[in-house]
Order: C-alpha cells, then structure tokens, then sequence
C-alpha cells in the first residue's frame, strides 16, 4: 500500500531544514480518508502510531459522519479537499503521504507541495483561540490544553477545537459548507506562518537560514510564486459573484484561503483573514468574522 518515494535535491534540503526525521511515503491508491485497516499498514514502515482523538463535545450533532468518525478514536488519515499530498504526526516519525492522482502534474508544482507539507511538519505555532483550564484533549490523546507551542493540527478541528460549534452556528450553511468553510479558514491561519519560508526560497534559502546559499531552492521559490499567478486572476470580482450567486460562499471562501499561503491581495471580506489579529487569536477571531461576514450578506 505504501512506498518509499524519492525526493528532488531542493525538497532534501527543505526536509533536512524542517523535517528531517519525516518519511515520504507513495499511496498505492488514492485516498480521501485512508480506511483504518489500510492506515494501520503505515505501521510497518513506522517506528510507532500515535492516534490523535478529540472530544465529541467539539463535533456538532449534525456534522458530517466523516467528521464525528476523525474525531472518534479509530485512527484516521487524511479527509475531503486534503489534496493530493497529505500530511501526519501520527506516526513516529511523521509521514508524507503522496497520492497516485498526482502523476501527471509538472515536477516543480508536486516539489512545491512536498516542501510545503515538510514545512508544516516542522511548525512550532502556539495555537491560539483555547480556554485556560479548558476540558479536552490534545491530539497526542493527553488531557487539558496544548502546550504554548506546538506542532499544528494536522485538521481543522484540532484549531477549532471547542469552537467548531460556535462556527456553526454563526452561519446560515449547511454541515457540509461549514466544513468546507473551517478547512479553508485553517488553511489560511496555516499560510500566515508558511508564506515567509515559502518566500525565503525565491532566494534560495531553506527557511531559518538552512540553506547553502547556493540557489538550491530558487525551483520551489518560482513554483510558489507561479502557483501564486494561477490563482491572482481568479480573485478578482470574487466577492460580486458570490453576490450574484455565481459562486458559492464556501467555495470562493477556499480559494481566498488559499491565496493567503502565496502572499497575495485578498478582496473583501476575505482580507480581515490576512492579518497579525488571525494569526494571532485564531479560530474565535475566525468565528467573529464569520458571523460579521455573514450579517452584513443578508
């Protein structure tokens, strides 16, 4: 089911930077969430399984089964709209998952996508937004709160934690569409911690001033930058046609997100989510402006 895959000199090197103990692992077949049974077989090819689990309280009672599944204590990998290259601290050490489905696509955008995971892997972000004292759990399966810095979730409900409920309630969408909209506003709160390493590479550097000096990493820098042009010219006007009904909110809510990763010019409302106050109060400023957003939609 799995295999190991070579990587490019340049993602080495951010590897080495960020994530050195991580494998990259192909996936035999494609995957939204891997089948308990079939997670299990990264086993042995792992030194050890750390299943994260979380409270059921964080999980509305509507939510998507697929959700209330993640949450439970069956060990689970990967979930809708993760991409074709996933990422987990589940296992010891942490894996990069590589689906099949990404065969085809052009070198220098799947090194960007592996660098991108191994600089997640390696984030130590206080993740902000949690309670002091607060019942719960951590994804390592310990009690109370997280530590002031840790490793970032690897799903948005680990950011939202207790707030996910609270998201919920403070739009008009469906479960399916909230989930959309939380997976894409973490998106964003990751791409204010990522953005400046991926902008290190235009110049070469591995990010943390790793790398040699030597350009080694200016591929990953112009994938990131020409991933970024693909996506510029389809934020324009963006806000009209959800006006319109053209696009769907959650929908034009992931592709905003997305940009926040690239550096780019959000329009509104989205631009409040490219700011120091997100990165730094999290998933209760995200529940703000989500019920602000939509207050002033009606």
């Amino acid at each position: 089911m799995f295999s190991e895959r070579a990587v490019s000199a340049p993602v080495a090197v951010v590897r080495e930077a960020h994530a050195p103990d991580a494998l990259v692992l192909d996936a035999a077949s494609d995957f939204e969430t891997l089948d308990p049974a079939v997670a299990e077989d990264l086993g042995l090819l792992v030194d050890g399984l750390e299943p994260h689990r979380y409270p059921a309280a964080w999980v509305p009672e509507d939510a998507p089964a697929l959700l209330a599944q993640y949450a439970g204590g069956d060990f689970t990998i990967g979930a809708p709209g993760d991409g074709s290259v996933v990422w987990t601290r589940q296992t010891v050490p942490p894996t990069v998952l590589v689906k099949p489905r990404i065969e085809g696509s052009p070198d220098s955008f799947v090194d960007f996508l592996l660098a991108d995971a191994l600089v997640c892997l390696g984030l130590d972000v206080a993740v902000p937004g949690v309670e002091n004292g607060g019942e719960g759990a951590v994804e390592t399966g310990g009690p109370g709160a997280p530590p002031p810095t840790s490793p970032p979730p690897e799903h948005f409900l680990g950011f939202f934690r207790e707030h996910y409920p609270d998201l919920a309630a403070a739009t008009p969408l469906d479960p399916a569409g909230t989930y959309q909209l939380a997976a894409a506003l973490y998106d964003a709160w990751l791409g204010l911690h990522t953005r400046d390493v991926f902008a290190a590479w235009v110049g070469g550097d591995a990010g943390g001033g790793e790398g040699d000096g030597n350009g080694d990493l200016a591929p990953l820098g112009d994938a990131w930058q020409d991933a970024g042009d693909r996506l510029e010219g389809r934020l324009d006007g963006l806000a009209g046609e959800v006006a319109r009904g053209e696009t769907d909110f959650p929908d034009a809510a992931e592709l905003a997100c997305a940009a926040v990763k690239h550096a780019l010019e959000l329009p509104a409302p989205y631009a409040a989510l490219d700011t120091e106050a997100y990165r730094n109060r999290g998933a209760p400023f995200a529940v703000k402006w989500a019920e602000k957003t939509f207050e002033a939609l009606d």
